[in-house]
């Protein structure tokens, strides 16, 4: 009899939750800290940013032996509903690249319904490495953190140091088979059945040696990169800090976005927590805008390194270009989660001597134009979470009354969509104009550690 009462009990005592998410940080936040504990009882997901990915369940084989049936996941518009259904107890944010408003927005929802309102720090949902851990983070974005961990990685690699690349998460498929993966060569994009947006992040370290991983399950990636690594590079996402706690961390912000260094979440705790803050895109950037960078960041953290560096664009055939009328293909995360109007393809475009840059209003079909249309986008966002965005993003491309297309994306979307029009390929590299360099960054970080 007491048995049976202290069981009962016990579940009286279990708080329910809702996770507020978008594929990634529910994920990791659900998995280190209510997997294995019994005084939560998580009900739910919600998703939104990313298109596509609701109605899913995340798997029994993931959530573990508490969810024998795993965990839906609702759209986060339903947040009301799902919080009188399921009697949340809690609400747990974790996702990102949101502004400070939105946060508390979606507090006041959840308060309003009844329930508490949470956000989990690093001390909760950090982990722990044996080995260094590198971090590149960002304020927003889009702000060019790519540029920045490709130039760790080629200094550690100069340094021959045995590094590999663990990439923020973006598992947009089966979950469960997206637990852990390992990628060595461009062919693994396919063999693990990558997204472009995927293929965007992962290809340029691959196409240059780089080992990289990524998935659902970091903890059981960490383990395994420890035994394959003496350095571990975290290239982030978005503008979320690190599932690794770092013993580096670069920061990187973006002066076409001034005055944004306290205004979006997660940015904001990367900004504070910096040892480096790179004012990147300063070539670009409006003096005003690159000193009131510099201004924020030092007020928000006047310990943190200061680099400012250009993001300097180059394209494979310039004649695409010059004097013609072009459409432009940028980055889908830069454009949407970044609140960007344009990127790298609009400047390229700019720099080369395009006669026109043609508006995607005017071409853009589907998703794709619901997008442009809600955002006023300068350029066409390219989306690829699934083979209905590839064949939309195909006949947008095609429909435009353009001389050619400058492609600024990180994969050559080529490989996957027919383009009938004159194109080349923008490309973009950090240079550093200011400050110390990032290879002495990690000179000094590495000898540190000998």
């Amino acid at each position: 009899m007491f048995l049976i009462l202290l069981i009962l009990l016990v579940r009286l005592m279990v708080r329910n939750v809702i996770i507020l998410g978008a594929a990634g940080r529910d994920f990791h936040n659900f998995n280190v800290f209510f997997r294995r504990n019994p005084e939560f009882r998580v009900v739910a997901f919600t998703a939104t940013q990313i298109p596509g990915i609701v109605g899913r369940v995340y798997p029994p084989e993931l959530s573990g032996p508490l969810y024998p049936n795993g965990i839906p996941i609702y759209p986060e518009s339903e947040l009301p509903e799902l919080i009188r259904k399921f009697n949340v107890d809690e609400v747990v944010f974790s996702y990102s690249d949101v502004s400070h408003e939105h946060v508390m927005h979606l507090a006041s929802i959840a308060m309003s319904c009844g329930a508490s309102f949470r956000l989990l720090g690093p001390k909760d949902v950090m982990l722990n490495s044996s080995k260094p851990v590198i971090a590149v983070c960002a304020i927003r974005t889009g702000a060019g953190k790519s540029t920045v961990s490709r130039r760790v990685c080629d200094a550690l690699k100069g340094l021959g140091v045995k590094f590999v690349v663990v990439r923020h998460p973006m598992p947009y498929g089966d979950l469960k088979a997206q637990a852990v993966q390992r990628f060595e060569k461009i062919e693994d994009l396919e063999r693990f059945n990558c997204t472009i947006e995927e293929k965007e992040e992962y290809e340029p370290h691959l196409r240059r040696g780089y080992v990289v991983y990524a998935g659902v399950d970091y903890e059981t990636i960490l383990r395994r990169v420890e035994s394959e690594a003496d350095v571990i590079v975290w290239d982030g996402g978005n503008n979320d800090f690190p599932f690794f706690k770092p013993d580096l961390l670069i920061v990187v912000a973006d002066p076409l976005r001034a005055g944004h260094e306290d205004k979006y979440f997660p940015g904001e705790v990367n900004a504070r927590m910096a040892n480096v803050v790179v004012i990147n895109k300063v070539n670009v950037a409006d003096e005003r805008n690159v000193k009131l960078v510099e201004e924020n960041v030092r007020r928000l953290n006047p310990h943190a390194i200061i680099i400012k560096a250009a993001s300097e664009v180059y394209v494979d055939d310039p004649s695409v270009i010059k004097g013609k009328r072009v459409l432009t293909i940028e980055d889908g995360p830069t454009l949407l989660h970044g609140d960007l109007k344009f990127g790298a393809g609009y400047v390229a475009a700019k720099k080369f001597g395009a006669s026109e840059i043609v508006s995607p209003k005017s071409c853009a079909v589907g998703f794709i134009r619901k997008v442009v249309e809600e955002n006023d986008l300068l350029s066409v966002p390219a989306l690829g979470y699934g083979e209905n965005q590839l064949r939309e993003l195909e006949a947008t491309i095609n429909n435009a009354d353009c001389d050619g297309v400058v492609i600024a994306t990180p994969t050559d979307l080529r490989r996957f969509i027919t383009i009938r029009k004159p194109s080349t390929m923008v490309s973009f590299e950090l240079n550093e104009i200011e400050g110390p360099s990032i290879r002495s960054i990690i000179e000094d970080f590495i000898s540190k550690r000998r």
